[in-house]
């Protein structure tokens, strides 16, 4: 499981039950179907409106990313496999690669170690596989634009609900005491707009683009791994030359990951 988004929300629910006991209002005023149907339903209705089919099809998996921790090769896999690689082009040439693709299983490694055996040009690769990655995050941009527009819906469906419970408390005007209680619950549309909004969807969609700029970076990483084995760069400076692209923090803890491996 992702625990910060589990933690995230737990915190947030946290702080809207705070909120109400320190304010001493009732727990009953959330028991609003209109205000609920209004935001859920109308956030629902506004994505659907803005997003076609083929992009909305896979919205299970976009909450199963968001919700648990995906299974992907790490910064020290990448540069462990590709010092192996290297070893293995420096002995025994480049040819001795291609009984390695099959063991490979990430297809992505798979198919540039592949036009590296195949002899492809090096700016070929490279255009290659940038291609991919480019595609790759188009598609997630999308992915995360669904969440973010429900982010944007949601806090106006709440004005739009708060105007619904304004009118009819209107319409009890007569009694004053009815007539605050369907103020009071007029505002819970509005509470649960930006609630959704600024505390579940954005938060979403800004997780699922940490994501997919974390997956492109350590594409980035193959990437430049292929092209040094190419070149025919030693097993040293490709090491070297991976570890430069992670950030001042991770270099030292990933090297020392990369070494205990060895």
């Amino acid at each position: 499981m992702e625990l910060t988004t589990l933690i995230g929300i737990f915190i947030g629910i946290l702080s809207i039950i705070g909120a109400m006991i320190f304010k001493h209002i009732s727990f009953s005023v959330f028991l609003n179907p209109a205000a609920i149907l209004i935001i859920l339903v109308g956030t629902v209705a506004a994505v659907l409106n803005s997003y076609p089919g083929e992009n909305l099809k896979n919205i299970g998996a976009l909450f199963k990313i968001i919700f648990t921790k995906q299974k992907t090769i790490s910064e020290a896999e990448i540069i462990n496999l590709m010092i192996d690689f290297s070893t293995v082009a420096k002995k025994e040439g480049l040819l001795a690669l291609e009984k390695k693709v099959e063991e490979i299983a990430d297809p992505f490694i798979r198919k540039g170690i592949g036009m590296v055996v195949d002899g492809t040009e090096a700016d070929v690769i490279e255009e290659i596989l940038e291609s991919e990655i480019s595609a790759m995050e188009e598609r997630h941009g999308i992915n995360a634009g669904i969440f973010s527009s429900a982010g944007m819906y949601a806090p106006t469906l709440g004005v739009l609900g708060a105007v619904f419970g304004l009118i009819a408390a209107m319409a009890t005007i007569d009694d004053t005491d009815k007539m605050a209680e369907a103020i009071a619950a007029a505002f819970i549309a509005t509470v649960l707009g930006i609630f959704t909004g600024y505390v579940l969807w954005n938060p979403f969609a800004k997780k699922l683009k940490v994501k997919s700029q974390k997956e492109a970076m350590l594409k980035h990483m193959i990437i430049s791994g292929l092209l040094s084995i190419q070149k025919g760069d030693p097993p040293f400076m490709l090491r070297d030359k991976l570890l430069a692209v992670l950030p001042p923090s991770q270099q030292e803890k990933i090297a020392k990951q990369i070494d205990k491996e060895e």
